[in-house]
């Protein structure tokens, strides 16, 4: 969603799953080619042919007997390019289109769709699987299909309130309020994924205003940092024994993986939201157009969905896929979080940025 969204393990436990699920794909570095060679199955046919060159954000991962699954039914090998974050592989997409660097490309959000489709990146894709509606993009939805969401929220560390006897807050609003000050950090607009998305859900939420709120958020002692490492595992008191901030930008489904003693000891703030959407598409000019159409398409099916919460901490889009009993407890999707359409995005941001920059500044 990640961008390194999410895209980001959120605690020890992710750790663990992590540790646990050592047979992964991608991330890490430019170029990663740790699928194993195309094979057949007895009793199976092999429709495809060839390499399918899949680039994506650094945080993507699957489980790689599911890549072996995928090249045995479909007779392809996958190749999986790490390209930076979200808003780094959309900027490469953009400027390569003409010369596309994959067949295929994954993680490309509703924050930054615009630019590469307005590029020409993408090519028309169909799938035997339809995402629901909600998901798509309102230009565009016939080239990038929608793969998995997750709603950057604000979250707070329950175990500190409570040990301190102080509320929480709720809204965007109550982070200004003095009796929260000094407690807050945030990744920054700039230069993360995160932090852009909760910059457009106070644009959604203030209009006009929204400098007005940053300067009274910022006013009442709110720390902007680089990106949601820093946030989480450096200054969120749930994320760091020296933290000292208890409350932070993170995700919805981060409280799912800070259960201690059958409670989460973190929540989101569901009225604070931003939902970020990842799309997978084909690339125009692909060397493997079916190739790649085919990856689109098991993306969307039931055993990818699945493994998306443990393999990627996000929601899947489609009905049906199985999600932990820990997210389906501790991490309540919300019900009517803040949108920017793309196309705003697409006619702003760089204004905003610019703008969010010198307040932040000031």
């Amino acid at each position: 969603m990640k961008h390194v969204r999410v895209r980001a393990a959120l605690t020890a436990t992710t750790s663990v799953l992590l540790l646990s699920s050592c047979s992964l794909v991608g991330g890490g570095g430019s170029t990663a080619t740790e699928s194993s060679p195309s094979r057949d199955v007895p009793g199976e046919t092999s429709t495809g042919g060839g390499t399918v060159v899949l680039t994506t954000h650094e945080s993507f991962h699957l489980p790689k007997k599911l890549v072996r699954a995928f090249e045995a039914e479909t007779g392809y090998t996958l190749e999986v390019r790490a390209a930076g974050d979200a808003g780094t592989l959309a900027t490469k997409l953009s400027l390569t289109a003409d010369n596309p660097i994959a067949d295929a490309a994954f993680g490309v959000d509703n924050t930054f769709a615009s630019r590469p489709l307005d590029e020409g990146a993408f090519a028309e894709v169909s799938t035997t699987a339809t995402p629901p509606e909600e998901y798509a993009l309102a230009e565009g939805g016939d080239r990038l299909v929608p793969v998995d969401s997750a709603s950057v929220c604000v979250n707070v560390d329950t175990a500190w309130f409570d040990a301190e006897g102080l509320e929480p807050p709720q809204t965007l609003e109550d982070l200004t309020d003095p009796a929260y000050a000094d407690l807050m950090v945030t990744p920054g607009a700039s230069t993360s994924s995160p932090g852009m998305a909760f910059f457009l859900a106070t644009v959604a939420a203030f209009g006009d205003d929204w400098q007005d709120y940053w300067t009274d958020l910022l006013g009442n002692g709110a720390k902007v940092v680089d990106g949601w490492e820093d946030a989480y595992y450096g200054d969120f008191t749930a994320g760091s024994d020296s933290g000292t901030r208890p409350i932070v930008v993170s995700y919805d489904s981060s409280p799912a993986f800070t259960v201690s003693g059958g409670e989460s000891t973190t929540a989101a703030l569901l009225d604070t939201c931003f939902r970020q959407v990842e799309y997978a598409g084909v690339l125009e000019g692909a060397d493997n157009p079916e190739g790649a159409a085919a990856l689109v398409d098991w993306m969307l099916g039931d055993e990818v969905q699945s493994a998306l919460p443990e393999s990627m901490y996000v929601f899947p889009v489609m009905p049906g896929a199985t999600i932990p009993d820990d997210w389906a407890e501790f991490a309540p999707q919300p019900t009517d979080p803040w949108e920017v359409s793309p196309e705003e995005i697409a006619q702003n941001r760089e204004q905003w940025l610019t703008e969010w920059t010198d307040v932040v500044s000031r």
